[in-house]
């Protein structure tokens, strides 16, 4: 995520940030624009000084501090933002837990658009395809007789267990399926991956390339499940494979390379926004890390691994440093990385 300057007073200010905690001044996003800007409020439309001809909004879902992204002064216009107006069910935000439950959903959802919006992805509301349009439900689980809520996708709805927002939560549900990384992010970064297999992928000149690389997606994926929960991950699968799961079926080893690829372009963004380098005191040069460049324009996959391969390295022994388990404890072998490529082709229209 690029970091930003405030335009009233210089300070560095962040993308979830609000307001700028130097001068005071309220903060909010322009996805089309890719600008967080100081703003003045003036008979409740806000103007900004980065751009003094135009007048603007908050979403809607500001009123619940679940939202910081602005959209065009309107009558007519959306009352959502890019990000929200694909929001189909939200939970029941009058309980306190639930608000603040899907605050954090709705600020991890917001980086998952930043990256969509980067790419120059199709982002289709239902309304506007309902067929293929994206929509998001949020569901808090219901009494025990009625089931748990399971995260998933289907036909372009992403539903996302509410629970999933809560640390302790997540983390029992990580160590009861031996999962090595779950994150919020990481979910919507998965699931949205099905999405784009359905509408990039499916009955798509990309889809011989695909069954090349990740197999035939025409295999029963239920049973495929039923094997992969019953009997785990292939012996080798590390050499083939960015993860366990990734092993149960063809979709899923697309939607995992699908987050990955996400994960590391836009952490490897952060580090060229913070200007990281890199060269270990051990002299090893496949170590030595210049982050300089954007890595959602770049042109070729392996510029962005060969600077990610040791900036999680750095990322690894940092975490270790503070008692924390590894950042990202995954290795790109060389299938994985023509996976990744293949991704990047498909996002950039290649």
């Amino acid at each position: 995520m690029k970091l930003f300057a405030c335009d009233h007073c210089g300070n560095t200010i962040y993308f979830e940030n609000a307001s700028c905690e130097r001068c005071g001044h309220q903060l909010g996003y322009l996805p089309d624009k890719n600008a967080l800007v100081s703003l003045v409020e003036d008979g409740g439309l806000w103007s900004t000084p980065a751009f003094p001809d135009d007048a603007y909004v908050f979403c809607e879902n500001a009123h619940y501090g679940a939202c910081n992204w602005l959209i065009p002064a309107n009558p007519a216009g959306d009352i959502y933002c890019a990000a929200c107006r694909h929001n189909e069910t939200i939970p029941a935000i009058e309980n306190a837990l639930n608000l603040s439950r899907w605050q954090v959903i709705e600020r991890a959802k917001k980086r998952l658009f930043y990256s969509l919006l980067q790419l120059h992805l199709p982002l289709e509301t239902r309304n506007e395809n309902r067929g293929h349009g994206l929509s998001f439900r949020f569901l808090a689980d219901m009494p025990i007789a009625a089931g748990q809520v399971l995260t998933g996708h289907e036909e372009g709805i992403i539903t996302i267990a509410l629970a999933e927002a809560d640390d302790a939560e997540r983390e029992s549900r990580r160590t009861r399926m031996g999962e090595p990384y779950r994150t919020l992010l990481g979910h919507f970064r998965h699931e949205i991956g099905h999405h784009y297999w359905d509408l990039l992928v499916a009955g798509r000149p990309a889809l011989d390339r695909f069954r090349t690389l990740f197999g035939n997606e025409t295999a029963d994926y239920n049973l495929a499940l039923q094997t992969y929960y019953g009997s785990g991950a292939p012996l080798g699968w590390p050499q083939t494979h960015i993860s366990a799961y990734a092993t149960a079926h063809p979709w899923e080893d697309f939607a995992e390379t699908f987050a990955h690829y996400l994960h590391i372009t836009d952490t490897v963004e952060m580090a060229s926004a913070f200007g990281v380098r890199a060269r270990p005191r051990t002299e090893d040069a496949s170590l030595t890390l210049r982050v300089d460049f954007d890595p959602y324009a770049a042109p070729h996959v392996q510029t962005i691994v060969d600077n990610w391969v040791p900036l999680a390295s750095m990322l690894n022994n940092l975490n270790r440093a503070m008692g924390h388990p590894d950042a990202y404890p995954f290795i790109l072998t060389r299938p994985v990385i023509e996976k990744l490529g293949f991704v990047h082709d498909l996002v950039h229209g290649r």
